[in-house]
Protein backbone atom coordinates (compact mmCIF):
# COMPACT_ATOMS: atom_id res chain seq x y z
CA UNK A 1 0.00 0.00 0.00
CA UNK A 2 1.39 3.55 -0.76
CA UNK A 3 2.65 5.94 1.40
CA UNK A 4 -0.32 7.77 0.86
CA UNK A 5 -3.08 5.55 1.39
CA UNK A 6 -6.40 6.06 3.02
CA UNK A 7 -6.10 3.07 5.78
CA UNK A 8 -9.43 3.72 7.07
CA UNK A 9 -10.98 3.01 3.28
CA UNK A 10 -13.90 4.50 3.88
CA UNK A 11 -14.39 4.65 0.34
CA UNK A 12 -14.77 1.20 -0.47
CA UNK A 13 -17.31 0.47 2.30
CA UNK A 14 -19.56 3.20 1.82
CA UNK A 15 -19.66 3.47 -2.23
CA UNK A 16 -20.52 -0.22 -2.54
CA UNK A 17 -23.19 0.29 -0.99
CA UNK A 18 -27.12 -0.50 -2.23
CA UNK A 19 -28.26 2.59 -2.37
CA UNK A 20 -24.93 3.80 -5.07
CA UNK A 21 -24.91 0.01 -6.00
CA UNK A 22 -28.91 -0.09 -7.21
CA UNK A 23 -28.71 3.24 -8.81
CA UNK A 24 -26.05 2.25 -11.00
CA UNK A 25 -27.86 -0.58 -11.93
CA UNK A 26 -31.02 1.24 -12.31
CA UNK A 27 -29.42 3.88 -14.33
CA UNK A 28 -31.30 6.67 -12.57
CA UNK A 29 -31.65 8.17 -8.96
CA UNK A 30 -32.65 10.45 -6.97
CA UNK A 31 -29.54 10.18 -4.99
CA UNK A 32 -27.55 12.25 -2.47
CA UNK A 33 -24.40 12.43 -0.26
CA UNK A 34 -26.13 14.29 3.02
CA UNK A 35 -24.14 16.54 4.94
CA UNK A 36 -24.80 15.86 8.91
CA UNK A 37 -26.17 19.57 9.40
CA UNK A 38 -28.86 18.12 6.62
CA UNK A 39 -27.19 19.70 2.90
CA UNK A 40 -27.96 17.41 0.26
CA UNK A 41 -26.00 17.55 -2.99
CA UNK A 42 -27.56 15.70 -5.58
CA UNK A 43 -25.60 12.83 -7.57
CA UNK A 44 -26.14 13.26 -11.18
CA UNK A 45 -27.06 9.62 -11.98
CA UNK A 46 -28.89 9.29 -14.83
CA UNK A 47 -26.16 11.84 -16.52
CA UNK A 48 -22.92 9.69 -15.49
CA UNK A 49 -25.13 6.16 -17.06
CA UNK A 50 -25.44 8.13 -20.54
CA UNK A 51 -23.14 9.19 -22.95
CA UNK A 52 -19.92 11.22 -22.83
CA UNK A 53 -21.42 15.09 -23.36
CA UNK A 54 -19.56 18.06 -24.80
CA UNK A 55 -17.90 18.62 -21.10
CA UNK A 56 -17.25 15.36 -20.86
CA UNK A 57 -15.35 15.07 -24.33
CA UNK A 58 -13.99 18.44 -23.42
CA UNK A 59 -11.88 16.96 -21.28
CA UNK A 60 -10.70 13.54 -23.07
CA UNK A 61 -10.12 15.62 -26.02
CA UNK A 62 -7.24 16.91 -23.99
CA UNK A 63 -6.14 13.57 -22.92
CA UNK A 64 -2.64 12.03 -23.65
CA UNK A 65 -1.08 8.95 -23.69
CA UNK A 66 -2.86 6.12 -21.59
CA UNK A 67 -5.69 7.26 -19.25
CA UNK A 68 -6.63 5.95 -15.69
CA UNK A 69 -10.30 7.66 -14.77
CA UNK A 70 -9.91 7.46 -11.21
CA UNK A 71 -13.32 6.59 -9.77
CA UNK A 72 -14.79 5.94 -12.95
CA UNK A 73 -18.66 4.83 -12.23
CA UNK A 74 -20.78 3.33 -14.68
CA UNK A 75 -17.46 4.18 -17.27
CA UNK A 76 -18.84 6.71 -19.49
CA UNK A 77 -15.50 8.25 -19.99
CA UNK A 78 -13.39 4.86 -20.56
CA UNK A 79 -16.20 3.45 -22.80
CA UNK A 80 -15.46 6.77 -25.09
CA UNK A 81 -11.51 6.80 -24.57
CA UNK A 82 -11.95 3.41 -25.78
CA UNK A 83 -14.05 4.26 -28.41
CA UNK A 84 -11.72 6.38 -29.65
CA UNK A 85 -9.18 4.12 -30.15
CA UNK A 86 -7.34 4.92 -26.90
CA UNK A 87 -5.93 2.83 -24.22
CA UNK A 88 -7.67 3.51 -20.95
CA UNK A 89 -8.61 1.70 -17.26
CA UNK A 90 -11.09 2.63 -14.76
CA UNK A 91 -11.09 1.99 -11.16
CA UNK A 92 -13.72 2.16 -8.45
CA UNK A 93 -14.45 0.66 -5.35
CA UNK A 94 -18.49 -0.07 -7.03
CA UNK A 95 -18.53 -3.57 -7.71
CA UNK A 96 -21.62 -2.38 -9.43
CA UNK A 97 -19.82 0.66 -11.86
CA UNK A 98 -16.97 -1.92 -12.52
CA UNK A 99 -19.61 -4.47 -13.75
CA UNK A 100 -21.28 -1.10 -15.33
CA UNK A 101 -18.26 0.10 -17.04
CA UNK A 102 -16.95 -3.48 -18.69
CA UNK A 103 -20.86 -3.84 -19.66
CA UNK A 104 -20.49 -0.30 -22.26
CA UNK A 105 -17.31 -1.81 -23.48
CA UNK A 106 -14.43 -0.07 -21.31
CA UNK A 107 -12.37 -1.76 -18.74
CA UNK A 108 -11.79 -1.33 -14.78
CA UNK A 109 -10.65 -2.69 -11.68
CA UNK A 110 -12.46 -2.79 -8.19
CA UNK A 111 -9.75 -0.56 -6.60
CA UNK A 112 -9.42 2.02 -4.55
CA UNK A 113 -7.21 4.90 -5.79
CA UNK A 114 -5.09 4.19 -2.67
CA UNK A 115 -4.14 0.92 -3.60
CA UNK A 116 -1.45 -0.58 -5.64
CA UNK A 117 -2.65 0.13 -9.32
CA UNK A 118 -1.48 -1.00 -12.62
CA UNK A 119 1.19 1.04 -14.62
CA UNK A 120 2.08 3.00 -11.29
CA UNK A 121 4.59 6.43 -12.46
CA UNK A 122 3.50 5.27 -16.19
CA UNK A 123 -0.02 6.98 -17.52
CA UNK A 124 0.15 9.13 -19.70
CA UNK A 125 -3.24 11.29 -17.82
CA UNK A 126 -4.97 10.61 -14.50
CA UNK A 127 -8.93 11.82 -14.58
CA UNK A 128 -10.81 13.03 -11.66
CA UNK A 129 -14.01 14.06 -12.76
CA UNK A 130 -17.62 13.91 -11.62
CA UNK A 131 -16.60 15.76 -8.33
CA UNK A 132 -14.17 13.03 -7.60
CA UNK A 133 -11.69 15.30 -6.41
CA UNK A 134 -13.13 14.89 -2.99
CA UNK A 135 -12.49 11.27 -2.84
CA UNK A 136 -10.86 10.57 0.57
CA UNK A 137 -12.21 13.78 1.84
CA UNK A 138 -8.45 15.28 1.41
CA UNK A 139 -7.68 17.02 -1.66
CA UNK A 140 -3.79 17.60 -1.22
CA UNK A 141 -3.25 13.59 -0.12
CA UNK A 142 -5.16 12.78 -2.98
CA UNK A 143 -3.40 14.92 -5.58
CA UNK A 144 -0.22 13.77 -3.92
CA UNK A 145 -0.95 10.00 -4.78
CA UNK A 146 -2.55 10.77 -8.35
CA UNK A 147 0.77 12.19 -9.12
CA UNK A 148 2.79 9.04 -8.11
CA UNK A 149 0.48 7.04 -10.74
CA UNK A 150 1.52 9.09 -13.67
CA UNK A 151 4.47 9.27 -15.96
CA UNK A 152 7.08 12.12 -15.11
CA UNK A 153 5.44 15.11 -17.10
CA UNK A 154 2.07 13.17 -16.84
CA UNK A 155 -1.71 15.37 -17.31
CA UNK A 156 -3.94 15.62 -14.79
CA UNK A 157 -7.47 16.73 -15.24
CA UNK A 158 -9.64 17.97 -12.68
CA UNK A 159 -13.09 19.08 -12.44
CA UNK A 160 -13.88 21.66 -9.90
CA UNK A 161 -16.94 23.00 -8.42
CA UNK A 162 -18.54 26.43 -10.27
CA UNK A 163 -18.30 28.09 -6.81
CA UNK A 164 -15.82 29.25 -4.70
CA UNK A 165 -15.78 26.47 -2.22
CA UNK A 166 -12.85 24.85 0.06
CA UNK A 167 -14.71 22.15 2.59
CA UNK A 168 -14.05 19.14 3.64
CA UNK A 169 -17.11 17.47 5.21
CA UNK A 170 -18.28 14.17 6.12
CA UNK A 171 -21.21 12.79 4.07
CA UNK A 172 -23.44 9.64 3.11
CA UNK A 173 -25.08 8.24 0.20
CA UNK A 174 -29.05 8.48 0.68
CA UNK A 175 -31.79 7.75 -1.97
CA UNK A 176 -33.59 10.17 -0.61
CA UNK A 177 -36.44 8.25 -0.16
CA UNK A 178 -37.06 4.94 1.32
CA UNK A 179 -38.28 1.74 -1.07
CA UNK A 180 -40.96 1.07 1.22
CA UNK A 181 -43.81 4.07 1.46
CA UNK A 182 -44.20 5.53 4.98
CA UNK A 183 -40.90 4.25 6.42
CA UNK A 184 -38.05 6.49 6.53
CA UNK A 185 -34.83 5.53 5.48
CA UNK A 186 -32.00 3.87 7.32
CA UNK A 187 -28.74 6.26 7.92
CA UNK A 188 -25.70 5.14 5.70
CA UNK A 189 -22.41 5.58 7.10
CA UNK A 190 -20.39 8.91 7.29
CA UNK A 191 -17.39 9.14 5.29
CA UNK A 192 -15.10 11.72 4.61
CA UNK A 193 -15.91 13.68 0.94
CA UNK A 194 -14.47 17.11 -0.09
CA UNK A 195 -15.63 19.88 -2.30
CA UNK A 196 -13.47 22.68 -4.20
CA UNK A 197 -13.47 25.50 -6.61
CA UNK A 198 -10.58 26.80 -8.88
CA UNK A 199 -9.10 28.48 -6.51
CA UNK A 200 -8.85 26.09 -3.59
CA UNK A 201 -7.49 23.23 -6.32
CA UNK A 202 -4.93 25.25 -7.48
CA UNK A 203 -3.69 26.05 -4.02
CA UNK A 204 -3.78 22.37 -3.18
CA UNK A 205 -2.12 21.31 -6.35
CA UNK A 206 0.71 23.50 -6.08
CA UNK A 207 1.17 21.83 -2.67
CA UNK A 208 1.33 18.42 -4.17
CA UNK A 209 3.57 18.75 -6.90
CA UNK A 210 1.48 20.04 -9.84
CA UNK A 211 1.78 23.19 -12.02
CA UNK A 212 -1.14 24.66 -13.92
CA UNK A 213 -1.79 24.15 -17.58
CA UNK A 214 -5.28 25.57 -18.78
CA UNK A 215 -8.66 26.08 -17.32
CA UNK A 216 -12.20 25.91 -18.79
CA UNK A 217 -15.33 25.81 -18.29
CA UNK A 218 -18.41 24.46 -20.49
CA UNK A 219 -22.42 24.78 -20.23
CA UNK A 220 -23.67 21.97 -22.11
CA UNK A 221 -27.57 23.11 -21.52
CA UNK A 222 -28.74 25.16 -24.07
CA UNK A 223 -31.10 26.96 -21.57
CA UNK A 224 -28.21 28.38 -19.79
CA UNK A 225 -29.27 27.14 -16.47
CA UNK A 226 -27.31 28.91 -13.54
CA UNK A 227 -24.97 26.69 -11.90
CA UNK A 228 -25.63 24.22 -15.25
CA UNK A 229 -21.38 24.98 -16.00
CA UNK A 230 -19.02 22.41 -15.61
CA UNK A 231 -15.84 23.35 -14.43
CA UNK A 232 -11.84 21.60 -15.34
CA UNK A 233 -8.07 22.23 -14.44
CA UNK A 234 -5.42 20.57 -16.61
CA UNK A 235 -2.05 20.15 -14.97
CA UNK A 236 1.23 18.67 -15.21
CA UNK A 237 3.30 17.00 -12.51
CA UNK A 238 6.55 18.56 -11.34
CA UNK A 239 9.02 16.98 -9.37
CA UNK A 240 7.62 14.55 -6.57
CA UNK A 241 10.49 15.89 -4.33
CA UNK A 242 8.56 19.05 -4.05
CA UNK A 243 5.32 17.84 -2.59
CA UNK A 244 4.46 19.96 0.55
CA UNK A 245 1.01 17.69 1.66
Amino acid sequence: MPPTAQTDRHDTVTWGADPYADALRSGRGPLFLRRSDGWLLPLEVERWCAGADAADLSALRRCEGTVLDIGCGPGRLVAALVAQGRRALGIDVSAAAVARTAAVGGSALHRSVFDSLPGEGSWGTALLLDGNIGIGGDPCALLTRTAELVGRRGLLIVETTAADVDEQVQVRVERGYHPCPGAPEAPGELFPWARVGGPALLRYAAAAGWTPVEQWTVTDRADQVPGAERCFVSMRRRDLSRSRC
